[in-house]
């Protein structure tokens, strides 16, 4: 039986959580050996819907996901609900369903419902009371003491480290059990979020934005709990399918490129495919 996030936490410091866009991504990290995953939105909205990270897709999008990357993998995985797609009723509604669908964690984010990529300009915020009302209705919603509630506060590049602060306590005063407080540029800026919020915080290392790539010894030294790699994976196929597919665009053969390719056989290794045909093999045995 796979832990949550609160037992994998005492486990490991800093608890690494690298995102899967989908259920054969899920599958490769838990082969080698990770303990936590994430979904990210951007995720969703990239690769399976081709869209932008502009508040374009669903809670339902997101939920068939997540449906598919737990109908194959028991890791715990936190789950990126943007601003919880609507406020009161509908936040709750979010909840209980991701809930529903296998989450084991979630973070909400204080921007306004019109959100961006955290790493983006034009963010705008919405007031600590209204994101504490979002807290509330979704740890309302909670009847699991094991899910765990992060609240994301995009505060730092709006208001600055001491408005970051304010708001992160404020969650906490409102139900989160963590905090993901985005685009630090400083690790100066995570130790003295850490000294002053009295819950674990979360550097999200997403390549090619605001936040250097930071060491985890770093960010262990600064205070840091979990570490997010949300689109690795992701950007690294997407830069190898883009290869492949410039090389059968001017050339002949892919034969040079077959030992940069997963083989048939580490594909059936990974999907247990022997498995399923011995139970198809074992089904007409017995007609």
């Amino acid at each position: 039986m796979s832990q949550n996030f609160f037992q994998l936490l005492k486990n490991e410091n800093p608890l690494k959580i690298v995102g899967t866009i989908n259920a054969f991504s899920a599958l490769l990290a838990k082969r080698k050996g990770h303990q936590a995953i994430y979904l990210s939105g951007a995720g969703v909205a990239n690769a399976s819907y081709g869209l932008p990270d502009l508040a374009l897709t669903s809670r339902d999008n997101v939920l068939e996901d997540l449906r598919r990357i737990k109908g194959v993998c028991d890791l715990p995985i936190l789950v990126d609900c943007d601003t919880g797609w609507g406020s009161g009723l509908n936040i709750s509604k979010t909840i209980k369903e991701m809930i529903n669908a296998g989450a084991d964690a979630v973070h909400l984010e204080d921007q306004v419902s019109e959100k961006r990529c955290g790493h983006r300009p034009g963010k705008e915020i919405v007031s600590s009371d209204e994101m504490e009302d979002r807290i509330k209705a979704a740890k309302d919603s909670v009847d699991n003491k094991n899910f765990m509630l992060m609240a994301r506060t995009d505060a730092f590049s709006k208001e600055g480290i001491s408005s970051v602060i304010d708001r992160s306590n404020a969650y906490i005063e409102a139900g989160a059990d963590s905090i993901f407080p985005e685009a630090i540029t400083k690790l100066d800026d995570y130790l003295e979020i850490s000294k002053n919020v009295n819950a674990p915080i979360l550097a999200n290392i997403t390549e090619f934005g605001l936040t250097p790539m930071f060491e985890i010894n770093e960010l262990k030294n600064s205070g840091v709990k979990m570490i997010l790699y949300p689109l690795s994976a992701f950007r690294a196929m997407s830069k190898a399918a883009e290869e492949i597919y410039e090389e059968l665009a001017e050339q002949e053969t892919l034969k040079n490129k077959l030992k940069k390719m997963q083989s048939r056989d580490e594909l059936y290794d990974v999907l247990n495919y022997h498995m399923y045909e011995k139970k198809i093999d074992d089904l007409f045995s017995k007609e």
